[in-house]
């Protein structure tokens, strides 16, 4: 099949699957926990768009690490950021939704009996419906949420009712780290569910003897979050004419700016969007000039001044590419 051919493919089955997750949640009952605060707001303020010139710019919601709070803490650092659409990490979704606890002191459960409750809570409790409901309170409050990172384990069985409740979340796919092990077990279960198993870089690429080619050959399925940053930091090469190459294999972009690795002075250092030598607004342009439908998501990775917040440098980050899109 040609690049076109399978990049048409690709456009049609996207829509097909946002079509099909919209149904799922609106055919739910709505979630009983609270939405408090988070709802109101985006209410007042009108609903988040970080949608700009064609291009869907969001967040990883790893940028948020640093607050407490939890999923409404997470959901209300996405409506005061403006984002209107993020990847979400799995990272306390299942404590939010009321999984089993490992506890702590006389309450204290023995690692076996914590893994045979919560299999037992994700087969009764923790079902595609109740995702679904929460995918819903996300979008009430104006933030859709493509993908999810997270799996409940590597087996088979873990596999696939992780990809059924990111479906229920409206993700198109689950990413991982770009790896072999990831590649040959994740594509297979996600084809069959109808969803990407999207592989996300960090150094790899400047490893000697990397093929990404044949982590894709696995299945066609497997798709790319592309790092921009890490590969830049990792190859000193331009991470557009990778894109070029790889459009039609990439689900969604990391967005961060870095410096090069051939740089004399700090290579591979985390910057302040503008300050690095990550080729941020021609990466953008090149999304934007040719409709490809690739998510575009900020990563905070640099330090936060004491007197900013990771809120506040997500939406200033977020503005720097608006003004490269408008």
């Amino acid at each position: 099949m040609k690049d076109k051919e399978i990049f048409t493919e690709r456009l049609s089955r996207r829509g097909f699957l946002g079509a099909a997750a919209a149904v799922t949640a609106a055919s739910v009952i709505p979630f009983s926990t609270s939405c408090g605060s988070a709802q109101s707001l985006v209410r007042g303020a009108g609903t988040p768009n970080s949608k700009f010139g064609g291009v869907q710019i969001g967040a990883i919601t790893y940028s948020f690490r640093d607050l407490p709070g939890g999923l409404e803490t997470v959901l209300k650092a996405c409506i005061d950021a403006g984002l209107s659409s993020v990847e979400l990490m799995g990272t306390g979704v299942e404590d939010y939704l009321g999984a089993p606890r490992k506890l702590s002191g006389a309450e204290k459960k023995t690692q076996d009996q914590y893994d045979r409750d919560l299999k037992e809570w994700r087969k009764v409790s923790g079902t595609p419906e109740k995702y679904a409901q929460l995918r819903k309170k996300f979008n009430d409050a104006g933030v859709n949420i493509h993908i999810y990172k997270w799996v409940a384990g590597n087996t088979e069985e873990e596999l696939d009712y992780s990809f059924k409740v990111a479906k229920a979340l409206g993700a198109i796919g689950i990413s991982a780290e770009l790896n072999d092990n990831n590649a040959r077990l994740m594509g297979p279960v996600a084809a069959r569910n109808g969803m990407y198993a999207i592989l996300h870089n960090h150094y790899q690429y400047g490893e000697p003897g990397f093929d990404v080619d044949r982590l894709l050959a696995y299945s066609p399925a497997n798709m790319l979050n592309f790092d921009i940053g890490h590969y830049l930091g990792s190859t000193g090469l331009n991470p557009a004419d990778f894109i070029r190459k790889y459009y039609n294999r990439i689900a969604s972009i990391h967005v961060k700016d870095k410096t090069s690795a051939t740089n004399v002075t700090q290579k591979n250092a985390n910057q302040v969007f503008g300050q690095g030598e990550t080729p941020i607004g021609e990466v953008l342009r090149l999304i934007q000039k040719e409709k490809w439908p690739i998510y575009c998501d900020i990563e905070l990775e640099y330090p936060v001044a004491a007197w900013s917040t990771s809120v506040k440098e997500v939406k200033t980050s977020m503005e720097y590419c608006r003004q490269i899109l408008i």
